[in-house]
């Protein structure tokens, strides 16, 4: 397979700075309040540093103080030494791993639940520009990437830095000439590594973007998957995975191995390398008495000790390179501004009785400069049922997000009971509101507890009377654990007109005092809309309610129909008054709109 340069969806960032003083800051912020388990975790990392410079020291005194001399006391007090320092080393190592892994831990699920916190407050819009696949990646992928920095790469970092000090200071205490010829590999070591650097910045965001796109993908064909079988486009799919997307993700991780494959045996090579030099010269000077054999191991043993930490450093900044472009990422989506606000001085909204005002209002979506509902005037009494008729695309759905506030109009009022929706609380305008859409929503749990979602206090008497008003009890009780029986996600083990009738239930067990039914029973056969009607019938007394519908049978009872053209109130009034006007309903009903 040849090497091509990795081209990431046009929808995905690319990051490419280094090092990032702002998200450093930002980190240590999250970093913060677990200050003292880090400073813990550097006093046990002091500890094993200087565990491990003093080993190959011992080794030198065992061999020039005990084994040369013939002295039996220092060899093995040397020996015990030894044994104590690897003891002592093992034993801070493990500390500092738990320590490090508990603060470390603590640090990313603080920042897992911002992101999720953050991720619930976003409006609409956010997710109508931004694929599920991609979020994911962020909140998953990206924050692992800082889990691996936080927990062990700082103190890790740290504990080579100062390895690598002590070790040049002991060795050139020991003997400085021996010191310096290790040295000279150092300028090609540090020619290498820049080239190093250079490359695995690159590799590593084409293999972050490769990945965020194999999961955007992975998560749309999943949620879609009926869809896909519905129209045979497994193979297509299959063949778009492998051969694009998968093959992508593969290529960029092959040269991201490759790069490192290239990197660290010329590291390796260049340590045995000065290595053999210390040996070669090294020899000739204990042979010439110019030093001792001791002071010739020790050395050894040094080098490889002064060459590990500058290998594991040029590790560390591939992870710094990652922990930048992660780091980067996630802020971004914490920085993601929410569309949707409530008010610094925003009150709560008492009981309402339901009386809905549409005053002067006009709204745009920021993608589309065309208005999508244009001097929207209408005023609806508390209790009316109001049906919102009209062909797809006049502004029928935008309506009733403003009702519920998911956008703000950009000019008007939308008021309840007369007060202007922007200077109440969002959660409790929702809270008086129920809201059924076309696709209904079941959560992975049971049948109860879907029912439950929205009124988590409410008993299972409760829950029975709601699923009983809507028709939904006999089916319930038929499955195979009734109410306890689990859904999985998306309620996938129920057919459509079930999942609907369950988030029937679920709505109006919160007892609203809005009800919204967007296309609610567009999905369902003849025979359980009429259930659903019937219940409807009932349970729609004293509660104003917004209906939009395609069929008739669900319009036609309303109090009031109001028919949108291209975001316009073309006309209202009930079925009666809009058929004897003869005008855009009156046409509509005659080429079709009916049962």
């Amino acid at each position: 397979m040849s090497e091509q340069q990795i081209k990431p969806p046009k929808s995905e960032e690319r990051y490419t700075a280094a090092y990032d003083p702002q998200i450093a800051r930002r980190l240590l912020h999250f970093i913060w309040p677990y200050r003292w388990s880090y400073a813990l975790g550097f006093v046990f990392m002091v500890i094993e540093s200087a565990a491990v410079v003093g080993g190959p020291y011992l080794v030198g005194q065992a061999i020039d103080a005990g084994i040369a001399k013939g002295d039996v006391v220092v060899l093995r007090n040397m020996v015990l030494l030894y044994l104590l320092l690897v003891v002592l080393q093992w034993g801070t190592i493990y500390l500092r791993v738990n320590v490090m892994a508990q603060a470390g831990q603590s640090v990313i699920y603080d920042m897992r639940a911002r992101l999720f916190e953050h991720l619930q407050r976003l409006s609409l819009g956010f997710f109508s520009r931004y694929s599920v696949g991609r979020v994911i990646t962020r909140v998953v992928n990206d924050v692992g990437v800082l889990r691996r920095f936080i927990t062990f790469s700082i103190v890790i970092t740290a504990r080579d830095i100062l390895v690598l000090f002590g070790v040049v200071g002991v060795m050139l205490l020991m003997d400085w000439r021996l010191s310096l010829l290790t040295f000279t590999v150092l300028p090609l070591m540090a020619w290498v590594t820049a080239i190093f650097r250079k490359r695995a910045s690159e590799s590593y965001r084409e293999t972050r973007t490769a990945i965020s796109w194999v999961n955007s993908v992975l998560a749309e064909n999943i949620n879609a998957v009926r869809v896909v079988q519905a129209f045979s486009r497994e193979p297509y799919n299959y063949a778009h995975f492998r051969d694009e997307v998968n093959t992508n993700n593969l290529q960029a991780n092959l040269k991201a191995a490759r790069v490192a494959a290239g990197f660290f045996p010329i590291i390796d090579f260049l340590g045995t390398a000065a290595t053999a030099l210390v040996v070669w010269l090294g020899g000739r000077q204990v042979l010439n008495d110019t030093i001792s054999a001791g002071v010739l191991v020790a050395f050894i043993l040094y080098i490889s000790r002064f060459f590990q930490p500058i290998r594991s450093l040029s590790q560390r900044y591939d992870q710094l390179l990652s922990t930048m472009a992660a780091g980067e990422r996630i802020f971004a989506l914490i920085d993601t501004p929410v569309e949707v606000q409530d008010a610094p001085e925003a009150a709560e909204l008492p009981s309402i009785w339901g009386e809905v005002e549409f005053r002067g209002v006009n709204f745009h979506y920021d993608e589309v400069d065309m208005p999508v509902l244009q001097d929207i005037n209408i005023k609806v009494q508390p209790g009316q049922t109001i049906a919102l008729v009209g062909k797809t695309g006049a502004g029928k759905s935008t309506f009733v997000k403003l009702l519920s506030r998911f956008h703000d109009p950009i000019e008007g009022e939308v008021l309840v009971d007369g007060t202007d929706l922007r200077s109440v609380t969002q959660q409790s305008l929702r809270r008086q509101m129920g809201i059924v859409l076309q696709d209904p929503f079941l959560f992975s749990g049971t049948v109860k507890e879907n029912i439950q979602f929205g009124s988590l206090e409410a008993t299972d008497e409760q829950i029975r009377a709601a699923a009983e008003a809507v028709g939904a009890h006999e089916f319930i009780q038929n499955l195979r654990e009734g109410y306890n029986t689990p859904v999985e996600e998306g309620g996938v083990v129920l057919s459509v007109g079930q999942r609907q009738l369950i988030s029937f239930a679920r709505a109006l067990l919160a007892n609203p005092r809005i009800l919204i039914l967007d296309e609610a029973t567009s999905s369902v056969d003849t025979q359980t809309e009429n259930i659903i009607q019937d219940a409807l019938n009932r349970l729609l007394q004293d509660r104003t309610a917004f209906v939009i519908a395609h069929r008739l049978s669900t319009v036609v009872n309303a109090d009031l129909i109001v028919v949108l053209d291209e975001g316009r109130i073309v006309e209202q009034g009930s079925h009666a008054e809009l058929l004897a006007l003869d005008g855009y309903y009156a046409s509509s009903y005659k080429l079709g709109f009916e049962d």
